[in-house]
């Protein structure tokens, strides 16, 4: 059962003039990093005969293959607890080490370049952001907290730039369909944030306070720990800070978060466990045109009864708020002085989990009902949502299979029936090949059926199927993914312009073909990461690629341990992407370094500094549109930070 506390067509990439270069490397890096790793390996004194035998003893079942950093335990891909190898599922877990190395102000920085993720955003320091995973749509993807899943049912994506993650201790990314586990949107991938789940006894406190540019004021604060049967973590942050240009020559825009956590869980003497989560991100964002006052929202109780010894079942009751109150600087007949956008999900989840040996059986059902609250008058302001599915895994060492089924039935939009199919192959103890199909369906807005002046009640959910094969090798200091999919989304749904105005509707097809490699090596106090990513997201029916995704990606990060010291580096790259559909508002590729020291001067102290985007890069991922000018948005430039803390 899950840990987290909720819990056909022919497949081909496009290696064309420009990336075939790209796609050679991809093939033969894996094997260049084995024999390199494995030279280190054989020179190393420090790996000893146990270690050694160890590894060779390693097999992919889950009762025997222990999790390691290289191949974390991931729930997110199938609801259970999987190593990364074992998940059949191309998979990358950020986790609470990295995190705290990098001290990310946003979510969308931790996720920047990782492999199959694009990021666009209108600015820096809590500006809108869209995530791409696999070049769908920024709302084609599903985001959640500790199993509850957070977004606004208006315009259909989570707001990412509210989330703080000094709140969270990993993040794990499914890249691929996943609508049989999670409904609709789940067409790219999901993302998952896990708050602290302490195993040790007695509290830990933890206290960090920093600054930097931009007069960029942050401090957090956490305790956290077990006392017996319960576990608990209780945090709050603050983030202040007058931010940076926007647009050229404009002014600062300024942004602050407030955000506070609670979770608390019980597990009893037999087996029984209860546990709750809370968490809520308040302020004010300043933009071009005006301000938003937001509130992102988490609530949710759960309770996990073994009814047998091969049988548990879990109930989970939960609600996500997405509200923003939009004050305009210029109001007029078209744009009112302040808008309210309030939108509320509530859910309740039944999850029963089977244990036969080697095999798993998964079986549940859900019901969602979204409700808007708004200063526009919509056409409808509530839906619900009842679904069924079940799940099957399998092991049949070397063989394995994974089989999901859901159904969907919506009253704003049907039915829908999603599934995933997917089988692995241990070739031997390090290298698993898997093959997978996939489908998915992403769920009109409110805004795109019912929003005044622009909402098409007529529209139809997109529709997709994704084929993906992969290979991936495991050892005991290295690990490598190498994976190519494709992805068909039959009715798009897109903008168009009409009487000046724009309006969402069907398009027949787009198609998104991808290779991606991943790998990560551990070895004499260095921890090496490195992923690129190639993909060619295209609309079938102009034959131009989806507006703001970069065709490739390349993101490397080194760390290295010295003493009392840890020094890092991130690099991100990316090519060009196009602002509009017609592919002629080109938006100049860029690449930028980030670099991080760590300072223990003292029992339990430890202070950091970050230089980000060192070499001062100009570039932008998004535009504004011609009607409001057709100017950059622009993202900070070269920033430094300073911060403090005691954790004990």
């Amino acid at each position: 059962m899950s840990s987290a506390f909720f819990a056909p067509a022919r497949l081909s990439v496009a290696c064309r003039s420009r990336g075939l270069r790209l796609c050679v490397g991809l093939a033969a890096a894996p094997w260049l990093l084995v024999s390199q790793a494995s030279a280190q390996q054989s020179a190393s004194s420090d790996v000893t005969t146990a270690e050694s035998s160890s590894v060779e003893q390693a097999s992919i079942e889950p009762t025997t293959e222990p999790a390691t950093e290289l191949d974390p335990l991931v729930v997110s891909a199938t609801l259970s607890p999987r190593t990364a190898s074992q998940s059949l599922s191309s998979v990358s877990v950020i986790d609470e080490e990295a995190l705290r190395r990098r001290d990310p102000v946003s979510i969308t920085d931790a996720l920047r370049g990782q492999p199959g993720v694009d990021i666009s955003t209108n600015g820096g320091f809590g500006k809108q952001a869209s995530v791409y995973i696999r070049g769908t749509g920024s709302t084609a993807s599903v985001m959640m907290i500790d199993g509850i899943r957070l977004r606004s049912a208006t315009n259909g994506g989570p707001a990412w730039q509210y989330l703080e993650p000094r709140m969270f201790e990993r993040i794990e990314v499914v890249r691929g369909p996943r609508g049989a586990l999670y409904g609709a949107d789940a067409v790219g991938g999901v993302v998952q944030l896990f708050t602290d789940k302490p195993d040790e006894q007695g509290p830990t406190p933890s206290v960090q306070l920093g600054t930097g540019s931009f007069n960029t004021q942050r401090a957090s604060a956490s305790l956290s720990g077990r006392e017996g049967g319960t576990s608990y973590q209780f945090s709050a942050t603050r983030l202040d800070s007058d931010g940076t240009e926007i647009r050229d020559g404009g002014e600062d825009k300024a942004y602050d978060n407030t955000s506070g956590l609670v979770s608390l869980s019980h597990t009893f003497d037999n087996g029984a466990n209860l546990g709750l989560l809370g968490l809520r991100a308040r302020g004010n964002n300043e933009y071009e045109g005006g301000d938003s006052d937001y509130v992102q929202q988490v609530a949710g109780v759960y309770a996990e009864v073994p009814v047998t010894d091969i049988w548990s079942s879990r109930l989970t009751l939960s609600e996500a708020r997405d509200e923003l109150e939009d004050h305009s600087d210029e109001p007029s007949d078209f744009v009112p002085a302040t808008t309210v956008f309030d939108t509320e999900t509530r859910t309740a989840r039944w999850d029963n989990t089977l244990q036969l040996g080697d095999h798993e059986l998964i079986a549940g059902a859900e019901y969602l009902e979204d409700k808007v609250d708004s200063t526009n008058d919509y056409e409808e302001t509530s839906r619900d949502n009842v679904a069924v599915f079940a799940q099957a895994l399998m092991d049949f060492h070397p063989f394995s299979l994974q089989a999901g089924l859901r159904h969907d039935d919506n009253e704003a939009y049907d039915e829908e029936v999603t599934g995933h199919l997917a089988l692995g192959y241990a070739l031997d103890d390090q290298h698993t090949l898997r093959a997978s199909y996939g489908t998915a369906f992403r769920a009109p807005t409110f805004n795109e059926l019912y929003f005044p002046g622009f909402g098409n009640s007529d529209l139809e959910p997109e529709e997709s199927e994704t084929w993906e094969i992969g290979l991936r090798g495991q050892y005991q200091r290295l690990y490598w993914d190498l994976a190519l999919y494709q992805t068909n989304v039959d009715d798009l749904i897109a903008n168009e312009t009409r009487g000046g105005r724009s309006a969402p509707f069907n398009v027949d097809e787009a198609r998104i073909r991808g290779v991606e490699l991943a790998t990560g090596l551990e070895l004499d106090q260095w921890t090496l990461a490195a992923s690129v990513a190639y993909t060619d997201p295209e609309d079938r029916d102009t034959g131009k690629q989806l507006i703001r995704r970069a065709s490739q990606t390349l993101r490397l990060d080194a760390d290295r341990q010295l003493g009392d010291w840890n020094l890092g580096a991130s690099f991100v790259a990316q090519d060009h992407r196009y602002n509009d559909v017609d592919n002629d508002e080109r938006l100049a590729g860029y690449g930028t370094l980030d670099l991080r020291a760590g300072w223990a001067f003292a029992p339990d102290w430890k202070a950091n500094l970050t230089l980000e985007n060192v070499f001062d890069r100009e570039y932008a991922t998004s535009r504004a549109s011609a009607f409001q000018g057709g100017w950059d948005y622009e993202n900070p430039g070269r920033a430094a930070y300073l911060s403090v803390g005691f954790n004990l």
